[in-house]
């Protein structure tokens, strides 16, 4: 299995960070309504952090995590999804089952369409402690962003909590997306994923995680594929992180 993965990223023709099973950048657009479709995650670490994030946790150098993300499209403006399983693949070959998520996203109709798009994602996680000390989590996502011609410029600012404080506990974990769609079913982006910390006070600077990806998407969420590469920029980052989705309606 970690053959065939690995060998997919690698062979993928054009198309503290905590690890996680999802780094995607969302753009407003959901599922049909009526309809299933599947996104499955992979995320691999060739060059990161050789102590786990905490006592016992996933050790990132080396690890593969990933998840197949199961929608269903609910109104024109309201998509329900399933993250099951969340696993890691670690160095050592061992193969851990790392928790599920809930998910429910709301965003303005036919976002595609749209100059100015927005919306905002819910999730609720079951957590095994190798994955994150606390049994249950959650994610508010905001997505905001426009369509400039061929461009694209979309803004995740997203907060975390494990429940166990108020808001000023609350993660600041942001994500951006700049992209160039040129004619045709190719897109190039550069993706910008980050962990500030609390909303109470933020890390200083070199305990931040900046992660730079670059990016390359062949076809659409439909169906289609996305394939990036990406360079930690502080010390608290992995140094090399590669992603790997696959997009079908079912």
């Amino acid at each position: 299995m970690r053959a065939l993965l690995l060998g997919a990223l690698c062979a993928c023709p054009a198309a503290v960070l905590a690890q996680t099973d999802e780094i995607q950048v969302y753009d407003a657009g959901i599922t049909a309504p009526g309809s299933f479709n599947l996104t499955w995650h992979n995320n691999f670490t060739p060059a990161g952090r050789t102590e786990p994030a905490f006592p016992g946790g996933v050790v990132p150098d080396h690890a593969l995590n990933g998840v197949p993300e199961w929608a269903y499209g609910v109104t024109r403006w309201f998509e329900a999804g399933l993250y099951l399983p969340i696993y890691t693949l670690t160095r050592a070959g061992a193969l851990l089952f790392d928790g599920a998520k809930l998910r429910a996203l709301f965003v303005v109709p036919d976002a595609h369409e749209r100059s100015f798009f927005y919306g905002v994602n819910f999730e609720l996680s079951y957590n095994e402690p190798h994955w994150d000390p606390s049994r249950y989590s959650g994610e508010i996502r905001g997505i905001l962003g426009t369509h400039l011609g061929h461009f694209d410029l979309i803004l995740n600012p997203i907060v975390d909590t494990d429940f166990k404080g108020g808001a000023g506990e609350l993660e600041f974990v942001p994500a951006v997306r700049v992209a160039w769609n040129p004619a045709g079913r190719l897109s190039y982006a550069l993706e910008e994923y980050a962990d500030f910390g609390p909303l109470r006070h933020f890390y200083p600077g070199k305990e931040q995680s900046h992660t730079l990806f670059a990016v390359i998407d062949y076809g659409s969420s439909s169906n289609g594929i996305e394939f990036g590469v990406g360079r930690g920029l502080t010390a608290a980052s992995d140094d090399w992180v590669l992603k790997l989705m696959f997009m079908h309606d079912l």
